[in-house]
């Protein structure tokens, strides 16, 4: 099947309540080609201003170019999920509770529990597909991450405060209300945590040697939010780990260079055997 075969079937979006962050929530999913049961399941994680509307149509162009079933769906405080409280602000651990309580809770209340899945996340969650994989080696057959982060830098806070003087000062609340119930929740849990100076000693690469699953690690060359020293790093720690690096591509390729992310995924998929 080719990265232009006709997108697998998604369902509308649904919610589901689990537990977890200390609280009762309600994520928002959706399924594609969910009748396909015997087909791989790839699990989409957004990145940090994402949601289940956002990734628009990719998610369905991926699992029908890889023959997979898939699930979308919005963290706390995104799409119509749970939205944040505006007093709440996040922890630096944020991404670590994503991984270790989130992800299982989701899995169990979906009845995913005995599904080894192969995960896809951008950005913020490209580093939780990471934590992931590093706190439940058994759990995922394989992870794709493009644009992850793995520690901080300059460029990253400051393409970040950048996105703050927009919020401020253009349209840019108006455009994400409309892949977010509370753009404020979504907009400001990620962007006070990620300019807080506390932040800036975020670093998980003392996780990446735990994992055990493949790994392909894709980013942009011209990536505004990170160098390519996040990719690099994650091969250096874990050996396993494939690069894909896509010229003429900033920090989204799904949405730069979506031929060339689903061509390497469907080698690396295909790849994986059984």
């Amino acid at each position: 099947m080719t990265a232009t075969a006709v997108p697998a079937t998604a369902s509308r979006s649904e919610h589901v309540r689990i537990r977890a962050l200390g609280r009762e929530l309600s994520i928002e999913y959706q399924w594609i080609a969910a009748a396909d049961a015997a087909a791989p399941l790839l699990v989409f994680l957004h990145e940090g201003l994402g949601s289940v509307s956002m990734w628009k149509d990719f998610p369905a162009r991926a699992c029908a170019a890889l023959g997979c079933r898939g699930l979308v769906f919005s963290r706390y405080g995104y799409g119509s999920s749970t939205p944040r409280p505006e007093a709440e602000r996040w922890p630096v651990s944020y991404m670590h509770a994503q991984a270790e309580e989130v992800l299982p809770a989701l899995f169990a209340a979906l009845g995913l529990a005995d599904e080894k899945p192969i995960l896809f996340g951008h950005s913020d969650g490209g580093s939780i597909a990471l934590l992931y994989a590093a706190m439940y080696p058994d759990a995922p057959r394989a992870i794709v991450v493009a644009a992850p982060h793995i520690f901080v830098e300059d460029i990253s806070v400051s393409s970040i405060e950048q996105a703050r003087q927009a919020y401020l000062n253009t349209d840019l609340p108006a455009k994400l209300g409309r892949y977010h119930q509370v753009p404020d929740s979504a907009f400001w849990g990620w962007n006070h945590i990620w300019l807080d100076p506390a932040f800036r000693a975020w670093n998980i690469e003392a996780y990446l040697d735990k994992i055990r699953c493949p790994i392909l690690a894709v980013q942009g060359e011209d990536d505004e939010y990170g160098t390519l020293e996040q990719i690099r790093g994650i091969q250096r720690l874990a050996p396993q780990a494939r690069l894909s690096i896509l010229p003429d591509c900033r920090h989204s390729p799904h949405k730069d260079q979506p031929e060339k992310l689903i061509a390497a995924m469907r080698e690396f998929v295909g790849g994986l055997g059984g």
